[in-house]
C-alpha cells in the first residue's frame, strides 16, 4: 500500500470528504492542498485569486505540492486544476499513488450548486452556463487527469471499501 495517496479530480467530485476518510480507515494524515495553501499563505483561495489572479494563486499551488512531495504517510486532496499546471501531475505520480475521482458532469453540477463553498472560477453562473463550463474544462484537464495510476469513474455514492479494493489491486 503507497504511503503517499493523492486524490485529484475536478471541483466538487467529493477528493475532500473521501480523503478524509481514507486518510482515518488507512492511519494516515490528511491534507487538504486548498487548507494549506490558505494556511502557508495566511489568506483564503478567493483573497488570492483576487489579489494575485489564476496565475498568482497557481504558483502559490506548486509550491505547497513541492513541500507536500516530501512528507509521508498522507492522503492528499488536492484542488481540481492542480494537476493541470507545470509539472504537478509528474511530481504527484512520482512521489505516490493517484486517484483521479471522475464522477458524470451531471453529479458534478448537482453538487457544485449546493455547494456551501465560495469558488471563484464558478461563482453566478447558472445551472446551464456551470454545466457548460464544467464539459469544457474536463476536457481541457482529460489529458493531465488520465495519467492518474487509479481512476475511479460514474460513482455517484463511493465508499472508502471501493477506494481500498482498487489500491489493493495496485
Amino acid at each position: 500500500m503507497p504511503v503517499k495517496i493523492y486524490l485529484i479530480g475536478y471541483m466538487g467530485c467529493g477528493k475532500s470528504t473521501m480523503g478524509r476518510k481514507l486518510a482515518q480507515r488507512l492511519n494516515l494524515c490528511f491534507i487538504d492542498l486548498d487548507k494549506y495553501i490558505e494556511e502557508r499563505n495566511f489568506r483564503t483561495i478567493p483573497t488570492i485569486f483576487a489579489e494575485e489572479g489564476e496565475e498568482g494563486f497557481r504558483l502559490c499551488e506548486k509550491k505547497a505540492l513541492e513541500e507536500i512531495a516530501d512528507f509521508e504517510n498522507l492522503v492528499v486532496a488536492t484542488g481540481g486544476g492542480a494537476p493541470c499546471f507545470f509539472e504537478n501531475m509528474e511530481l504527484m505520480n512520482r512521489t505516490g499513488a493517484t486517484i483521479y475521482i471522475a464522477p458524470p458532469t451531471e453529479i458534478l453540477v448537482e453538487r457544485l450548486l449546493k455547494s456551501k463553498n465560495e469558488r471563484p472560477l464558478i461563482k453566478g453562473k447558472s445551472r446551464e452556463e456551470l454545466t457548460r463550463f464544467i464539459d469544457e474544462n474536463l476536457q481541457k484537464r482529460a489529458p493531465f487527469y488520465e495519467k492518474a495510476s487509479l481512476i475511479i469513474r460514474d460513482k455517484r455514492n463511493l465508499e472508502v471499501d471501493d477506494v481500498l479494493r482498487l489500491l489493493e489491486k495496485q
